[in-house]
């Protein structure tokens, strides 16, 4: 059971890191160049991946947390993986619950103010380009993790 455990932290690492590389430097620009009529379109449907990779690191962060504590129990706490996976899921926290609802309202209000939509343009890209930095700084931090650390014990 130890190897099967030891096997989908491994697995589960690279789905989070490689989800997240996949769509925010692949997917999302293909998107954008693919849809580049309908840039609207585009960003709709690149929220929802940013969304639903947000959601998979949750879940893949519960297991490789609750997998190294189990394994190393309060060793644990003094491990770089350890904190570079609390500080995925900080960043992952910050991006899905803070700036993605954040983002989504600010679209909705340009909607129903079309006067102010340059004020609320300006605010939008401020906080899409915040976003973006999150989600930069998660995904190097993965690289980090994986190619660095790698499984907390052997």
């Amino acid at each position: 059971m130890r190897r099967f455990a030891d096997a989908l932290y491994d697995i589960t690492l690279t789905l989070w890191v490689g989800g997240l590389w996949a769509i925010g430097f692949l997917v999302a620009p293909t998107l954008f160049s693919a849809l580049a009529s309908d840039r609207q379109l585009a960003g709709l449907l690149a929220g929802k991946l940013f969304a639903l990779i947000g959601w998979v690191g949750l879940g893949c962060a519960s297991y490789l947390l609750l997998h190294s504590l189990l394994r190393m129990g309060t060793t644990a706490l003094r491990r770089w993986t350890f904190w570079l996976l609390i500080g995925m899921l900080l960043l992952t926290v910050v991006n899905l619950f803070g700036i993605q609802p954040l983002l989504a309202q600010i679209k909705a209000d340009t909607l129903a103010r079309q006067a102010m939509e340059s004020v609320l343009n300006k605010r939008f890209a401020i906080w899409h380009g915040v976003s973006g930095v999150v989600y930069v700084a998660q995904s190097l931090l993965g690289v980090l993790l994986i190619s660095v650390f790698r499984r907390p014990v052997k």
